[in-house]
């Protein structure tokens, strides 16, 4: 995550989004977590806080979001299945405003 904190930072023109996601068993209700949405986006703000802290990426370009348990990449019921689910994802977009600028013009 640091080397990708360092790389991001010089290329202004990219957009960072984290997403959190959990497997679909309830998590135990407590201060921190009320449910799997809360886990998932304080899962996302982790990586978004470590990129922030090994870089000088400009915080307007990242937006951390929570998936919870409703975007698995495994339907599975197993053990193995569920800890596939319990991840992070980074997704990295352009900045479209060139492209839609020439589209406008035409």
């Amino acid at each position: 995550l640091k080397k990708l904190a360092q790389t991001i930072q010089n290329i202004p023109d990219i957009y960072i989004t984290i997403e959190g996601h959990t497997d679909d068993v309830p998590v135990v209700i407590n201060p921190s977590y009320r449910d799997n949405w809360d886990l998932s986006v304080k899962r996302a703000t982790s990586i978004v806080r470590i990129l922030l802290d090994n870089s000088s990426i400009d915080p307007e370009r990242i937006i951390a979001s929570g998936r919870g348990e409703f975007l698995p990449v495994d339907k599975g019921k197993t053990p193995e299945a569920r800890q596939k689910n319990r991840r992070t994802e980074i997704i990295i977009t352009p900045n479209l405003d060139e492209l839609y600028r020439l589209l406008e013009s035409k």
